[in-house]
């Protein structure tokens, strides 16, 4: 069961590329889809919710439900990359295993669509978004909504926590090696950025 979706309806666009997040659980599952296009326009929210999963009390159930809902997303919407929060590492080793697990399925289904997955420490995640790795869940979801124009609330902060996601990665994809092409010399970088040069008037000559 999908809780508390947001699904806005946007133009196909071939140049934008979109972004699918998974904040992994074995009791809920927040995912979102943002598309981002080329240049400096803003990211878009295109669908964000949480998969609630207490109803099934198999943990074997669950994993395969959060399979196939991940599976039923990436048909949907089409994601360019693919982006999860990394476990933390907490004292209960059952906890532990169970979230793992959960991580290792939505994985799974990624890969069987040939997406490459990337994953974000949750400090990472906060640290991209707010400037501080310890940022409270509201200090996340209240630059969230500054940056996509969110005026709802989400029920549940795990769909939240998958959004940030996705906004970490697009915010690390423009620095991953390769995005951007060295210059080559001053004058190469001076003809490629006119506008922040400030010219001034020569001196008159006394």
């Amino acid at each position: 069961m999908n809780s508390n979706i947001f699904n806005k309806k946007t133009g196909v666009d071939a140049n934008a590329s979109i972004i699918m997040a998974i904040d992994p659980g074995s009791i809920k599952m927040g995912w979102a889809v943002i598309k981002v296009a080329p240049g400096n326009t803003p990211p878009e929210l295109i669908a964000m919710g949480t998969l609630l999963l207490s109803s099934y009390k198999d943990i074997y159930q669950r994993l395969e439900k959060i399979h196939s809902t991940v599976l039923e997303l990436i048909g949907l919407h089409h994601p360019g990359s693919f982006a999860i929060e990394a476990p933390f590492f907490g004292k209960n080793v059952q906890s532990m295993l169970k979230l793992g697990r959960a991580q290792g399925v939505a994985i799974a289904a990624a890969m069987q669509h040939a997406l490459g997955v990337t994953e974000y420490s949750p400090k990472k995640v906060k640290q991209s978004v707010t400037g501080n790795g310890n940022a409270s869940k509201e200090q996340v979801w209240k630059m969230l909504q500054q940056v996509f124009t969110i005026e709802q609330s989400p029920k549940y902060y795990d769909a939240s926590d998958a959004l940030a996601v996705a906004l970490c990665h697009h915010y690390q994809s423009r620095f991953l090696p390769g995005t951007k092409k060295a210059m080559k010399n001053w004058e190469e970088f001076l003809a490629k950025n006119e506008d922040r040069v400030v010219k001034t008037r020569p001196s008159a000559k006394k």
